[in-house]
């Protein structure tokens, strides 16, 4: 189920990052993420939970890459509401071009990475090969985890029917918008609306 990660995520060696997860350092907030392998499981850096041990962690440079992996989101930390990284903000890259775009919309529907990066003036093959360089997922992968970032931000945060939140979110239809939820957080969209991130105050591991 779980992908080798590279030695280095965003320019951090293993020791430096498990430094950072181990003081809850905020700095690292959306830079790397955190998986355990005994859980099937990944978190942000700030995350309260019990702190894994470090034979059993794994980092990503993504939430997408995390789960292309095999890894589901922790329910209290929400990666979905991490910042993205930092070190991409505010540049004039393709792949922040690209994320922008689909931010916006360009692979909901009918939108497809042809069509992405023809408006991001590469080709399709460069413009994945940059994602899984950088991000370690496909764009695919990428847009259907924000996708998901998107509707657990509404869920959490309105009382939006689930229909509405599934249209909004960029889903084709309420029923795919059901089983991407239930296949990543294991239950329904309706279930996970009581439950919000716990940020605080430390907590029993996974």
């Amino acid at each position: 189920m779980h992908a080798p990660v590279p030695p280095l995520v965003n320019g951090l060696d293993f020791a430096a990052m498990d430094a950072a997860r181990l003081r809850r350092d905020p700095a690292y907030d959306g830079i790397f993420f955190i998986a355990v392998k005994t859980t099937g499981i990944y978190c942000r850096p700030v995350c309260r939970v019990r702190q894994p041990l470090t034979r059993n962690i794994s980092f990503f440079p993504s939430a997408a890459a995390a789960e292309r992996a095999g890894y589901r989101p922790c329910l209290r930390c929400r990666p979905e509401s991490a910042p993205f990284c930092p070190a991409w903000n505010g540049t004039r890259t393709t792949v922040e071009r690209a994320l922008k775009l689909i931010d916006g919309g360009a692979l909901d529907g009918d939108g497809t990475v042809d069509a992405l990066a023809a408006r991001c003036g590469v080709g399709a093959r460069h413009l994945a090969r940059l994602f899984r360089e950088h991000l370690g997922a496909s764009p695919i992968e990428v847009a259907q985890t924000r996708r998901v970032q998107r509707a657990m931000q509404m869920i959490a945060g309105s009382q939006l029917p689930m229909t509405e939140i599934a249209l909004a979110a960029g889903f084709a239809s309420l029923r795919r918008f059901n089983e991407v939820i239930a296949a990543r957080y294991g239950r329904p969209p309706s279930a996970l609306r009581a439950v919000r991130p716990h940020l605080t105050a430390p907590a029993s591991s996974h």
